[in-house]
């Protein structure tokens, strides 16, 4: 800077106007370079800093996203076979006794209930903060925003099978069956080999219209939660397999 000041009261003091205005109009130049050097340096700086943030989000996704899957994966396997047994259930309503036999008695007492606990702490930490300014992928931001909502759909029809089976199929099965036919039933640490107590009246339980509408009702609901669950995990891949490709993966 002292250079610069010196050429410009040499300029002065020669009175060469058209020398100084050349010379000032190039300092304003250099000025007016290194202000957009420094800005192209911060700005690099500033991308490489969000692209470490964004990379991190990514990964955090990733992460829930295949522990969800891995949990929506086994959850479809259970509702598929409850809805087996359900069925067979239904078709064995106008059974006599002698045709009904323990493997049927086991699903006609069938009141396991396993609740889905799907992750959704990072999908919501983006969803709800700054990090979502992060994402660069315009399809990537709309899926993830969209995510949360298809979580608690799943979350509400789990409930409501539950719900079902707690609060109205148990205390029609229990008016009928013994407590020990289904503890045998829902505890497998106890021998099934071991006898249905005689107390209990199957046939009259098929024939009971409160059990009926309610085995129709958990039928109905976990079909519904099967494809809501099947729907998920869907859209869990494809948001996932953006990620990836996101992460270079």
């Amino acid at each position: 800077m002292k250079i610069f000041r010196k050429i410009r009261r040499t300029l002065i003091a020669s009175g060469k106007t058209k020398s100084y205005i050349i010379y000032a109009f190039g300092e304003i130049l250099l000025i007016v370079i290194g202000i957009l050097i420094a800005w192209k340096i911060n700005s690099i700086n500033e991308i490489r800093k969000n692209r470490i943030v964004e990379v991190k989000i990514y990964q955090s996704l990733n992460e829930e996203l295949n522990t969800n899957l891995i949990l929506l994966d086994s959850s479809i396997v259970r509702y598929a076979r409850n809805v087996q047994t359900i069925q067979n259930t239904i078709k064995s309503i106008r059974s006599q006794p002698q045709e009904i036999t323990e493997e049927l008695k086991e699903g006609i007492i069938n009141v396991k209930f396993q609740s889905t606990k799907l992750q959704s702490a990072s999908i919501n930490s983006v969803s709800s903060t700054n990090k979502f300014e992060f994402i660069k992928s315009d399809l990537l931001r709309d899926l993830i925003a969209s995510y949360p909502n298809e979580l608690n759909n799943f979350e509400n029809q789990d409930a409501k099978i539950g719900n079902i089976i707690i609060n109205r199929l148990q205390p029609v099965i229990e008016s009928h069956v013994s407590l020990i036919d289904i503890l045998l039933n829902r505890e497998s640490k106890y021998n099934k080999n071991t006898s249905f107590s005689g107390t209990s009246d199957y046939v009259k339980l098929l024939n009971n219209r409160a059990y009926q509408n309610v085995l129709v009702d958990r039928l109905i609901q976990t079909e519904n939660q099967l494809i809501i669950g099947n729907n998920l995990r869907d859209k869990t891949q494809i948001i996932a397999y953006k990620l990836n490709k996101e992460l270079g993966n």
